[in-house]
């Protein structure tokens, strides 16, 4: 058991080694230094992609009595009376929405088959339920305009990779490089709805300050604010008539300085 222990510590041990002597190159400590992050930083990332991460440990399910709370009737009267109390009183309420999240990672199956075009079990449920997603119209418009042909037209004659093009490149719909927050989710009887209009509807319902303001602020990437901006402006009108609401709405990005280096397969600096 000793010597086991030994040998875990020695390899532990060449494994920092192997890291502290990883080498920059003067271009790369100058983008280090540009995005805020420092060697120190860089090195402790490539050693936890080295010897992993410490897996949660799942108890059991989140149930009511444990884990969660259910108000009485009462209480909720309470709550209520104690929210409109606060709002009586000209609070400014804030909903905050962390929006950053890359879309790219849901359609990794989907990246693969665009380039592969091997059906897998994943990609044949797709196929079978394209027509049950909220972006599905829009997505069979690009098709026909772009492909000349309809998404049952291009699946029957076995181009249904065609069809996964045209919602990820930017010759579609370009989701494959566009945020969550910009992705048709949902769909309801007299319209379709992304994430970002969700929180629109949302922020309507219990985020109203007094004096009918809604406040929302969304924390974003640089690179999808005019995307953010487009389309909240596009719907903003509409949603600001239906509720009967004024919404100002500000923006704020992520800190380089947070981001996470690249590593290849043998955790190395890419």
């Amino acid at each position: 058991m000793r010597n086991m222990l030994l040998e875990s510590l020695e390899i532990i041990k060449i494994k920092t080694h192997n890291i502290m002597k990883t080498q920059f190159s003067e271009k790369d400590l100058a983008q280090l230094d540009e995005l805020g992050i420092s060697v120190e930083q860089v090195e402790k990332q490539l050693h936890a992609f080295q010897t992993g991460f410490p897996n949660l440990e799942i108890r059991s399910a989140a149930t009511i009595g444990n884990g969660i709370l259910k108000p009485t009737e009462q209480e909720k009267q309470q709550y209520l009376a104690e929210w409109e109390k606060y709002l009586s009183s000209n609070h400014k309420v804030l909903k905050f929405v962390p929006a950053s999240g890359a879309a790219s990672r849901m359609f990794k199956n989907l990246f693969e088959y665009a380039d592969n075009h091997q059906i897998t079990p994943f990609i044949q449920q797709f196929i079978d339920s394209v027509h049950e997603f909220a972006f599905f119209t829009a997505l069979n418009n690009v098709c026909l305009k772009n492909e000349g042909k309809d998404i049952d037209t291009l699946i029957a004659e076995n181009k249904a990779y065609l069809v996964v093009e045209n919602l990820l490149q930017p010759r579609g719909l370009n989701y494959g490089q566009l945020p969550k927050g910009l992705l048709l989710f949902h769909t309801y009887p007299e319209q379709l709805r992304t994430p970002v209009l969700e929180h629109l509807v949302e922020g309507a319902l219990y985020a109203k300050s007094n004096d009918g303001n809604v406040n929302l602020h969304f924390t974003i990437s640089p690179e999808h604010r005019q995307f953010f901006e487009q389309h909240i402006q596009q719907h903003l009108a509409e949603y600001e008539k239906l509720f009967n609401v004024k919404y100002n709405i500000s923006f704020s990005e992520q800190k380089k300085s947070t981001d996470t280096i690249a590593a290849t397969a043998d955790n190395q600096p890419f």
